[in-house]
């Protein structure tokens, strides 16, 4: 497939976008702006692999010309040497262009929120909870994102028995999306005296921020109630009717809010996980119009799923999703993702192309 009338489009909409970021007018529209930004990087990452592609293409033409040539024999060998190492870069800079060209997910670039909840064991699936929590704040700090906590509801032994938090920063949901659906551990609780390993879980759901004016929640369909909030957080939280519920009327929706003393920001972050919760919704009505043409091999992401697999004794977590299994459980439940999530992302685009070269 001849691709230069494509990277023409692609050109001349990179150089719209120059102009546009120029403009410091622009910036009157944050979210325009943001989009801009976003779309003028994506473009200037396909442009580059496109114009490497073509200087390699043009070395490894210039290579098999002087292997093939008779007047310099030192000279051929050391260009026939090369010429592997072209066709491997040509592979791996084709492959770039064809992933740079797929369309983007409108959600990738958006900060998230997510949910974890104590699943089955009781007590000890409340600890696990706690210890995903600490994982992801500890793996989004360390490359950079903020955290912010919307609201908890903590168990006897410590444990969480539900964590609501937003993360934002750069490209927070691409990082996160995968991390939905149910984790399960297998370890010797605390509480075991005699040593059994036991299998608990907890869930885990991830859903991209809505902006304001995608959803719009109208007063009449709203109802917020406020009451006082209970639970750990001392005297100033639990003596004052700061603890906020919201309920959207039309699905039967409930947010309930409690992690700050004031009434105003519960309500703003119990607005805002209802709206992330509804555009959840909204989305997933729409991808089950195509889920039977189509099932990725990650999954849905849907909280029905298990998708990873945490094992004490043997140092080993297994995404079940890519059957990928590695042996540092000590590092990865402090933070150290990485690995496990870069693994994700490649399995996903490479569905997506076959999925688009099929279409095709």
């Amino acid at each position: 497939m001849d691709l230069r009338p494509i990277i023409a489009k692609k050109a001349e909409r990179f150089r719209e976008l120059d102009n546009a970021i120029a403009d410091p007018a622009i910036f009157n529209h944050p979210q325009r702006a943001r989009a801009a930004m976003r779309e003028h990087a994506q473009l200037k990452t396909l442009l580059d692999s496109w114009d490497a592609r073509n200087k390699a293409a043009a070395q490894r033409e210039e290579n098999a010309a002087l292997a093939r040539s008779d007047a310099d024999a030192e000279l051929a060998a050391m260009a026939a040497e090369e010429l592997p190492v072209l066709d491997a870069e040509l592979v791996r800079l084709d492959r770039a262009i064809q992933l740079a060209l797929l369309p983007p997910d409108p959600n990738e670039d958006r900060d998230a929120i997510v949910e974890i909840r104590a699943g089955t064991g009781g007590s000890e699936a409340a600890l696990f909870a706690a210890d995903l929590f600490r994982m992801y704040t500890r793996y989004v700090e360390g490359i950079g994102l903020k955290i912010e906590p919307m609201d908890s509801s903590t168990s006897e032994l410590g444990g969480l028995k539900e964590v609501i938090f937003r993360v934002s920063g750069e490209s927070v949901f691409r990082r996160l999306r995968y991390e939905s659906g149910v984790h399960r551990v297998q370890r010797v609780p605390a509480t075991e005296a005699q040593g059994r390993i036991h299998t608990s879980t907890a869930t885990v759901a991830v859903l991209p921020e809505a902006e304001e004016v995608e959803l719009e929640l109208k007063p009449d369909e709203i109802r917020v109630e406020v009451c006082r909030a209970g639970g750990p957080g001392g005297q100033g939280v639990n003596t004052t009717d700061s603890a906020v519920q919201v309920m959207h009327i039309p699905t039967g929706t409930i947010v309930r809010c409690q992690d700050g003393r004031s009434q105003i920001k519960n309500k703003e972050k119990a607005l805002s996980i209802l709206r992330a919760r509804l555009l959840e919704r909204k989305q997933a009505e729409e991808e089950a119009k195509y889920s039977a043409h189509r099932k990725s091999q990650i999954g849905s992401g849907g909280r029905e799923e298990k998708i990873r697999t945490y094992n004490y004794a043997q140092n080993r977590v297994t995404d079940h999703r890519i059957n990928l299994t590695l042996y540092n459980l000590d590092r990865f439940v402090e933070g150290d993702l990485g690995e496990m999530i870069g693994s994700l992302q490649t399995q996903d685009m490479e569905e997506r192309l076959a999925a688009a070269t099929l279409a095709t």
